[in-house]
């Protein structure tokens, strides 16, 4: 072999090494699910309302805008605990008992993630009702070397506790609990 073919293959490996070095934010995602003691349609009345969070113990106040209509520019502002959350309606439906939503605002110093959509739905389950809440969502940090309580880990188990928290609180407030 060559010189130039030797460093040509050298060149090769290493430009084929860098992607591996470089890899950044993966999309992460939290799905509860809970079943009430409910028809769907007594769990939907609770729910429907994108502004009205009033079932998610997590949520201290809520200023909304647009009703639930997407095309209106639908946002609601959140406040949890440690403060803000702007999140804007993506997609509505009564009849499939289901709205979807994404943080229109980033604001990792209140929920460790820089970017996340929701879907939330209520479906027949037995005798009663099935919600199922999916988050999909980037670590608050996107660089390649996040601090711990903006990585990968902190971002989950703070989309799955704020989930869980919700359902547990939409299950309260229905089956006359709260």
């Amino acid at each position: 072999m060559t010189r130039i073919a030797r460093a040509m293959a050298t060149l090769a490996l290493c430009f084929a090494a860098l992607p591996a070095l470089a890899h950044g934010p993966t999309p992460q995602k939290a799905e509860e699910k809970i079943t009430i003691a409910a028809p769907p349609a007594k769990v939907w009345a609770a729910l429907k309302e994108f502004g009205d969070v009033s079932w998610n113990p997590a949520i201290k106040k809520v200023a909304a805008s647009g009703g639930n209509d997407p095309a209106a520019g639908a946002t609601r502002t959140i406040t949890l605990a440690t403060g803000d959350l702007v999140e804007g309606l993506d997609e509505y439906s009564d009849k499939d008992m289901s709205y979807g939503y994404r943080l229109a605002t980033e604001n990792v110093q209140v929920f460790p993630v820089s970017f996340y959509s929701a879907t939330i739905a209520v479906a027949p389950w037995g005798e009663g009702s099935e919600v199922t809440w999916i988050g999909r969502f980037y670590r608050g940090d996107t660089s390649n070397f996040p601090p711990d309580n903006l990585n990968d880990e902190a971002a989950v188990k703070a989309m799955t506790q704020f989930l869980q928290e919700g359902l547990k609180g939409l299950k309260a407030k229905v089956e006359g609990q709260g």
